[in-house]
């Protein structure tokens, strides 16, 4: 449908929309804040995107709806489903974002009202690292790592540079307190923001610009949160100042506390603690029926989580028959672990051709738990991959490329300048760019506008300026293609050009010890140089989560380059099983799940430097339920015997949370002839066709 036509005909979507009662009372609840519990499985994007139906038919209009989520993946399934509902037009201005494309929104805005470039840079990951090394003067990576984990878990909780001194905990942290106000003022002059930036800056913003504030929650009447217990403490703060005073704030956050998996990066269960207190007015809706999962999967699911204190009370329930008991299989070690569940793969496959290799995962505590799977997969030639592994904007080449769009967006990123200058090389050595740092230093400005200084002849020999020069010509001349050239047709040659012209492929060719891997990075390069293009051609854009109809320069594309990257999920889907962490797991279903390791110190984990607290717990066994519920079908848990432990192999104990699934209690209290009828009951169900449900 093109929009919303009428009042009758937007209640007749949500009245034909298949919803049960407690997904519908959330749909139609408008007057105050609402908090929707929805347990795992219970179809909370089809409660999100019903809603803002409901809020267009209710008179506002779709770019006074903004609605939040965590990743990209997730706002764009978002999008699409608005989309099928209210029609192109309407979707297309619909506020669908994550935090951080919000954040981004915002600051390209309004950043300007808080000393910011209008075009600054967002760094990733590794040039955090390289200025943090640079402001703490480390030349260990692993230090440098440290601080900036401390850093960036100070800043989720809202701790300054100012505050950070007061809240270090001992002789290291107080290092990374003063690191962090050096490396604050670095990324200032650099006229660069970090990811945690693109939250806190926002925040600051309308904390102290009154007009900023009216100006935001004036836009955004009402603001939807998916995954809301996974909030740390300045995205509530954030979201606290988008909708106002208490008395008129209209906000739907949609979380679950039995799925508060991410505390050691900030994410906080305070948050949901926080909400009735601070809105008196909070209206409180459980969604409690699971429509992807079997009984059985539930009960082990229920038993497990009701150990933990409740925020809320709710308890996930079926309709979908009882199925198959949930598995324990006691393996010898890690290898007859990997080996049973290729078994276990095969066998299930082997009585049902229907059944593919997509329809599997095998999920683990820790990412180096996957090695042994991969190892016996491979020998079994059963295809597969690895969620969380390296990204595609991981690869170094990537990020050489990435470097230089972000160059010709803002020629104040020095951390851009480095790579981009020494990618591939060009005679410019440490010791020159050394003296044009020291340089810019000095004078305060940035090592590109440095290298045009008409004083520079007093730090560098001339055969080194000329060289500099060069460098800045060209990428002037880039810089000026890239403004000029519009949409995917033109995008490409030139982008090709500028490869040959920097002598990239060669780069690559000289740098590996094998004709095939230069030939596999150079093929990335290509697929990259293929992504940059479409996204010319008017494709959806990831920055800021907007449609974008209209063709695009490569410039335009280059300014969100950072954020693109770092939140785009790319990779069609394909006919393997999955490999996953827990905590990448979240989201996700697989009808036939395999959690591995289930033993104590890998689930729970415990380190051995750190004792385990209560608080600790209860997120190590809201970690089990996550992984409980990720399976439709089948579920297998298995132990280990003997576990590996560095370089000794130690006894392995089973983890507490296999006894507190209550399995055995289970089938005893069950009657033969009654699991005989919800087995047959459940098969009839599988071979009959059903009509859409409330689940997706």
């Amino acid at each position: 449908m093109a929009a919303i036509p009428d009042s009758r005909s937007a209640h007749a979507t949500v009245a034909a929309s298949g919803l049960n009662n407690a997904q519908m009372e959330a749909v139609h609840h408008l007057d105050s804040p609402c908090l929707v519990l929805a347990g795992a499985g219970s179809g909370k994007t089809r409660v999100i995107t019903y809603k803002i139906v409901r809020l267009l038919q209710h008179g506002l209009a779709p770019k006074n709806i903004a609605a939040i989520t965590f990743t990209n993946k997730a706002s764009q399934e978002m999008r699409e489903r608005a989309k099928q509902l209210v029609g192109a037009k309407a979707a297309k201005d619909l506020a669908i974002s994550t935090f951080h494309s919000l954040g981004v929104r915002m600051l390209r805005e309004d950043g300007t009202r808080l000393g910011l470039k209008e075009q600054f840079s967002i760094l990733d990951s590794d040039d955090v690292l390289g200025v943090m090394k640079e402001a703490g003067g480390a030349t260990d990576n692993k230090l440098a790592r440290q601080w900036q984990w401390t850093i960036s878990l100070w800043k989720n909780m809202g701790v300054t540079s100012a505050t950070a001194m007061s809240v270090a905990k001992d002789a290291d942290e107080q290092v990374a307190a003063k690191v962090m106000k050096l490396y604050e003022e670095r990324l200032m002059a650099y006229g660069a923001v970090d990811f945690d930036d693109l939250i806190g800056f926002p925040l600051k913003l309308l904390q102290r610009d009154e007009e900023a504030r009216a100006k935001w929650q004036k836009l955004f009447q009402h603001v939807l949160v998916d995954e809301y217990q996974d909030t740390n403490a300045v995205q509530y703060e954030l979201l606290k100042q988008l909708v106002g005073d208490p008395g008129r704030a209209r906000f739907t956050a949609v979380g679950d506390d039995d799925q508060s998996i991410y505390g050691w990066r900030g994410a906080t269960i305070d948050n949901l603690k926080r909400l009735p207190a601070e809105y008196p007015t909070l209206k409180v809706i459980p969604l409690e029926q699971n429509y992807r999962s079997t009984s059985a999967i539930l009960r082990a699911a229920n038993e497990v989580i009701a150990l933990n204190p409740k925020i809320f009370q709710k308890k996930l329930w079926s309709d979908l028959g009882d199925g198959e008991p949930v598995q324990i299989v006691q393996c010898d070690g890690e290898e007859h672990e990997a080996e049973r569940a290729v078994a276990r793969i095969q066998a299930l496959r082997g009585n049902d051709a229907r059944i593919k290799f997509s329809d599997f995962a095998i999920l683990y505590r820790a990412n180096h738990q996957s090695r042994v799977f991969e190892q016996k997969l491979r020998a079994a030639q059963i295809p597969y991959k690895v969620s969380g592994g390296q990204s595609f904007f991981d690869r170094a080449e990537i990020k050489d490329l990435c470097a230089w769009l972000r160059l010709i967006v803002n020629e104040d990123d020095d951390p851009a300048f480095l790579r981009a200058v020494t990618t591939p090389k060009r005679g410019i050595g440490h010791t020159t760019l050394g003296a044009l740092s020291d340089f810019a230093g000095k004078w305060k400005v940035s090592m590109f506008e440095a290298l045009f200084a008409e004083s520079l002849g007093v730090a560098l020999k001339s055969k080194a300026i000329d060289g500099l020069h060069e460098f800045g010509r060209y990428v002037n001349d880039f810089q000026h293609k890239a403004k000029t050239t519009i949409g995917a047709e033109a995008a490409k040659p030139m982008l090709l050009e500028w490869l040959k012209e920097i002598g990239y492929e060669q780069h690559l060719y000289d740098n590996e010890d094998s004709e095939k891997a230069a030939q596999s990075r150079w093929g990335n390069v290509l697929d990259f140089i293929d992504w940059v293009a479409k996204r010319c051609g008017g494709e959806i854009t990831e920055d800021g989560g907007t449609f974008e109809s209209e063709k695009k320069s490569v410039l335009e594309i280059a300014q969100s380059i950072s954020v693109i990257l770092s939140l785009a999920e790319r990779g069609e889907e394909q006919d393997v099983v999955t490999l996953s962490t827990l905590h990448a797991s979240k989201g996700l279903e697989w009808p036939h799940v395999v959690l591995a390791g289930i033993n104590e110190g890998l689930l729970p984990f415990r380190s051995d430097t750190e004792e385990s607290s209560g608080d600790h717990i209860e997120e190590e066994r809201r970690l089990m339920y996550v992984g409980i519920t990720r399976a439709r079908t089948t579920l297998a848990v298995s132990t280990l015997k003997r576990r590996k432990k560095g370089r000794d192999t130690i006894m392995g104990v089973p983890s507490r949370f296999i006894a507190e699934m209550k399995l055995h209690e289970a089938k005893s209290q069950e009657d033969p002839r009654e699991r005989l009828r919800k087995l047959r009951e459940s098969i009839a169900a599988k071979t009959a066709s059903a009509p859409p449900t409330a689940a997706s």
